[in-house]
């Protein structure tokens, strides 16, 4: 059927025609995916794209990766979800979870990343007795209210509240504290004002919801350091950095050990599976184990396909050379984009980690949200919008990150860096005149 007609029959059905908000981009309000394999997808209307969004991260295999989606259709001749005791798989993909990530002792498994950080602050107040959470500006960790804050802000909202939803309790906000990233003395400070009353600190150890901040270790070390000293509950927020940049997460690359950890997205390559893993004091505090007191429940909650998908996942990554394969994908990236743009002259920082990628248009540095500030947006989102002419498919929104999957090749990247010098140029014309025009007082739209 014409993508056109099946869109508006999306948004007579479904508000605003997605099931996700971010899914609703600008210009591409019709688009309707009809097939996806490897590091492709194809529309309605048959035309293909490069993926280099991938779903904001999960299939680190690439799109219906083979293996992975066997041992679903394998799951699917045993046991389907039957809501009382636990399977074989859920043992296995607990087991291999204790195993690869440093700060996990047990698990319990959700299908979301939201649920699992929603739990991780709700066993951290139970376990304190406390009240407030600290996070971090320009860091996401899913819908709840009391996270739901000081994501993607404006200038003139960054440094008081600035919740990313109406319908949160102000009771709720104010129980949070929102500190710049990768500031020592700030998370000192809240310390020293707040210590007594703090249940618990959750970061994204690398913010890739605004692209990519990479962390100091002097900023990672305080954050244990103050939370050990303060009696505080440690969260790092993995969904996006566990598995994608390595099998133990961030906190294996950093050498600092959270108390619990949450992940999500590449942990099963797409299917929908999160997970919250910690120190054995703290998960055993969840009502899964009799007489917990902080109440745990999910009907979906480890279902054996999304076990089996996690699993095969797991197995790939850890027998074939997936990391080695996009990082080194990501590495030519990076220097093939800052080559690009070098030599438009246009001004730009191509920063990332491993298989992410992220071309800001702004010169130097990137190390706290305040420093995006300077991103030309208009500029980010008219390049990428170029790249769809093209073939190529990148995000259109503001600060959002890029990946690289298995399923990648030398050759698709040979493929990006000769349409980003195209669209780059296109781009920078367009602003040109946007400019230009705004400078005459002339209408805009």
């Amino acid at each position: 059927m014409n993508q056109r007609v099946l869109a508006e029959r999306a948004r007579r059905a479904i508000p605003g025609g997605v099931n996700s908000g971010q899914r609703n981009v600008p210009g591409l309000s019709d688009l309707v995916i009809a097939h996806a394999e490897g590091a492709r997808f194809r529309d309605a209307d048959g035309k293909e794209y490069l993926d280099f969004h991938a779903a904001f991260g999960p299939p680190l295999l690439g799109h219906n990766d083979p293996d992975v989606n066997a041992a679903v259709a394998e799951a699917g001749n045993g046991a389907d979800l039957c809501g009382v005791g636990v399977t074989e798989g859920e043992v296995e993909l607990a087991e291999t979870l204790a195993e690869l990530v440093p700060s996990v002792e047990r698990v319990l498994l959700t299908s979301t990343g939201s649920e699992a950080t929603f739990h991780a602050l709700r066993v951290a107040r139970a376990a304190t007795g406390r009240r407030l959470v600290v996070k971090f500006q320009g860091c996401y960790h899913g819908w709840h209210d009391s996270v739901s804050l000081n994501v993607i802000s404006s200038a003139e909202k960054v440094g008081g509240r600035d919740p990313i939803s109406t319908g949160i309790l102000p009771e709720v906000l104010e129980a949070t504290l929102v500190l710049p990233f990768n500031s020592s003395q700030a998370v000192r400070q809240a310390f020293a004002d707040h210590g007594a009353d703090i249940a618990a600190v959750i970061v994204e150890p690398v913010p890739h919801n605004v692209g990519c901040l990479l962390p100091e270790q002097e900023f990672l070390r305080t954050l244990r350091e103050e939370c050990t000293k303060a009696g505080s509950v440690l969260v790092f927020d993995e969904v996006i950095t566990g598995f994608r940049h390595h099998l133990g997460g961030w906190q294996a690359i950093s050498g600092v050990t959270p108390d619990l950890t949450t992940m999500g997205k590449a942990i099963a390559n797409g299917y929908p599976v999160g997970a919250l893993g910690g120190r054995a004091d703290l998960m055993d505090l969840f009502s899964s184990r009799p007489g917990g007191p902080a109440f745990f429940a999910g009907t979906y909650n480890g279902h054996p396909a999304v076990v089996a998908a996690a699993l095969a996942t797991l197995r790939k990554l850890r027998a074939e050379p997936v990391h080695a394969h996009v990082f080194a994908l990501g590495e030519r990236i990076r220097s093939g984009l800052t080559e690009v743009f070098d030599s438009l002259g246009i001004p730009a920082l191509v920063t990332g980690y491993g298989s992410v990628f992220v071309g800001y248009f702004m010169t130097g540095p990137a190390r706290t949200y305040d420093d995006l500030l300077r991103n030309d947006a208009n500029m980010f989102i008219g390049y990428r919008r170029r790249l769809l002419d093209h073939g190529i498919f990148e995000l259109p929104l503001n600060l959002k990150r890029s990946h690289v999957s298995y399923a990648h090749t030398d050759a698709d990247v040979d493929r990006l860096l000769e349409a980003a010098a195209v669209a780059a140029r296109q781009a920078g014309g367009e602003v040109q005149d946007l400019a230009a025009a705004s400078t005459m007082g002339g209408a805009v739209r």
